[in-house]
C-alpha cells in the first residue's frame, strides 16, 4: 500500500520542482542585476548610468533588463531596498544602548563593503536633484530613522532632567549626519579618515551630552 502511494506522489511531486526550477533561476537573475546595477549606479550615479550598463554586465539585452523590473525606476529602488535590507531588522530589534552598538557594528560592516557605501552615498546625494525617483524614498527613510533614533536617545536621558523635544530631534539628526557625513570622507580619504573609530567618537559624544541632562553643561550655549 505504501509502496503505490509513493508511486502515485512522483509525478506530482516532479512537477512541483519542476515549477520551481524557472522562480529559482528568475530570482537568481534578478539578484545579478542587482548586483551589476548597485555597480552600474555607485561608478556612474542613477542618471548616467544606464541599463544598457547593467545589462552588459551581466550578459542580458536592454529588453532582459526590463523583463524583470520594468523600468530603471523600479530597479533604483529595488536597489535601494537591497542595500538597506541587511541592516533595517537588526537596528529596529535593538534597545537603548545595544541600538548604538549596532550602528558602531555597522559601521565596521561598512568599512568592508565600500561599493555598497558608495551606492548610498551617490544615490542619497542624487535624491535631492528635481524629479529623482529617489527623493521620496530617502525623504522617508530619513524620517523613519530620524523617529527611531530620537526614541533610543529619549529612552537614554535621565528622567529626572530630561531634554526638550526639539533637542532630541536635533541629537538623532546629528547621528544620522555624523554616520552620513564620515562615510563620504572615509570614502573620498580612507587613510586619514579612521570610519568605525570616528563613529565611535561621534556617537559617544552625542549619548554624553544626552545623559548630562537638559541643565547639563553646554560649551555652545
Amino acid at each position: 500500500m505504501s509502496q503505490d502511494t509513493e508511486h502515485e506522489d512522483e509525478p506530482e511531486q516532479t512537477t512541483v520542482r519542476k515549477k520551481q526550477r524557472p522562480r529559482e533561476k528568475t530570482a537568481r537573475r534578478r539578484k545579478e542585476i542587482l548586483r551589476a546595477a548597485t555597480k552600474v549606479f555607485a561608478t556612474k550615479g542613477y542618471h548616467a548610468g544606464t541599463l544598457n550598463d547593467v545589462a552588459e554586465l551581466v550578459g542580458m539585452t536592454h529588453a532582459g533588463v526590463l523583463h524583470h523590473f520594468g523600468s530603471k525606476e523600479n530597479l533604483l529602488r529595488a536597489v535601494i531596498e537591497y542595500r538597506d535590507s541587511a541592516d533595517s531588522s537588526e537596528a529596529h530589534a535593538a534597545y537603548k544602548l545595544d541600538f548604538f552598538k549596532h550602528l558602531v557594528a555597522t559601521a565596521k560592516l561598512n568599512a568592508g563593503r565600500p561599493g555598497i557605501v558608495q551606492t548610498y552615498v551617490v544615490l542619497s546625494a542624487e535624491a535631492v536633484t528635481e524629479g529623482n525617483p529617489g527623493t521620496e524614498y530617502f525623504t522617508g527613510r530619513f524620517t523613519g530613522l530620524r523617529r527611531l533614533v530620537a526614541e533610543q536617545i529619549r529612552s537614554l536621558a535621565p528622567a529626572d532632567d530630561p531634554l526638550s523635544e526639539a533637542e532630541y530631534q536635533a541629537a538623532a539628526s546629528n547621528v544620522i549626519a555624523l554616520m552620513d557625513g564620515l562615510q563620504v570622507q572615509w570614502l573620498l580619504d580612507p587613510a586619514s579618515v579612521g570610519l568605525v573609530d570616528a563613529t565611535v567618537f561621534g556617537i559617544n559624544a552625542i549619548l554624553a551630552q544626552v545623559q548630562a541632562g537638559g541643565s547639563g553643561r553646554r560649551p555652545l550655549s
